[in-house]
């Protein structure tokens, strides 16, 4: 390959003229790297260029996922619902973690399905490079739909569990009225969260092959860290500020309190950490946009080695 670009460099050089180098030579023909990664404004274009791709691989992935399973789709409502029964039974019978709240079944079942839409995000995030690597390696698209495509697909089983959850708080006793308008934007906020942890987690598990196992155990102590099974105001009354403000700006607890703010009645603004919206946006912003810049930055490298 080096003697034939040597040799067009000398055939197209002039007399007497220095031949032109092999990358201005490739330059002059508009010929590129292969794989090479394209500049930030062209990586977003490429990817919205998809976005018909994205969609239909997300929905593609939701509809197969449970096709072995008797009974089905039917498993997208039930992993939550049994997890909010065994976690009632074991915190709200046995270790009375339901003192200070009212409707607690509410309050638990809510902090369930929206803890679980980032966790599942998480754990697809991690295995949508290294679980795709015949794709990667076959086609040339944007990465970052694989990540996306994945948050898009748990947010479609959110919206579906949330027809489920809708129903449990009205068997509790709450009533619909202007706040559940807040579920739109909290969970819009929530998920470009989401995505932008889930291609931080694409990155890192493309080249970290233990990261999947390791994995559940963080996100299981970031679930009790988060105030799913327990109020967060109630247990830290007399925590250190210091402590009171951490968990504050945890963003999984920042989500899940502001679910609740809109769908529970007694769950009030006093029980909000400060500034709630204004975090949940930070959050949504940091994350969403540090991470797609992450990300991009090792497009050329995902796939190889």
């Amino acid at each position: 390959m080096s003697l034939d670009i040597e040799s067009s460099s000398a055939a197209t050089a002039p007399p007497g003229a220095p031949a032109p180098s092999p990358a201005e030579l490739a330059a002059r023909h508009g010929l590129t790297v292969s794989g090479a990664r394209p500049g930030l404004g062209a990586y977003v274009r490429q990817l919205w260029g998809r976005r018909h791709f994205i969609t239909s691989y997300a929905t593609a992935r939701v509809s197969a996922q449970y096709t072995r399973a008797r009974l089905g789709q039917l498993w997208q409502v039930l992993t939550p619902l049994l997890n909010a029964a065994v976690y009632y039974l074991i915190f709200g019978l046995l270790l009375g973690t339901d003192r200070g709240v009212d409707n607690y079944i509410a309050f638990l079942v809510t902090g369930v399905f929206v803890y679980t839409f980032t966790q599942s995000s998480v754990m697809a995030g991690v295995r949508a490079i290294s679980g795709n690597l015949g794709l990667v390696r076959a086609l040339h698209f944007p990465r970052a739909s694989l990540p996306i495509a994945q948050t898009i697909m748990q947010l479609q089983q959110l919206l579906m569990s949330m027809l489920v959850l809708f129903v449990i708080v009205l068997m509790t006793g709450e009533l619909p009225g202007p706040s559940w308008l807040l579920v739109i934007p909290a969970l819009l906020l929530q998920s470009v969260f989401n995505a932008g942890l889930a291609l931080v987690m694409a990155r890192l598990g493309s080249k970290m092959t233990d990261l999947a196992q390791l994995m559940p155990f963080i996100l299981r102590t970031w679930m009790y860290a988060s105030g799913v099974m327990y109020s967060i105001s109630h247990v830290a009354a007399h925590a250190p500020q210091a402590v009171k403000i951490l968990l504050g700006l945890n963003p999984a607890a920042v989500y899940i309190d502001l679910m609740r703010f809109a769908l529970i009645d007694s769950f009030t603004s006093e029980q909000l950490p400060p500034h709630v919206w204004a975090v949940a946006l930070g959050w949504a912003v940091v994350m969403g946009v540090g991470g797609f810049v992450w990300f991009w930055k090792a497009e050329e490298r995902y796939g190889r080695g």
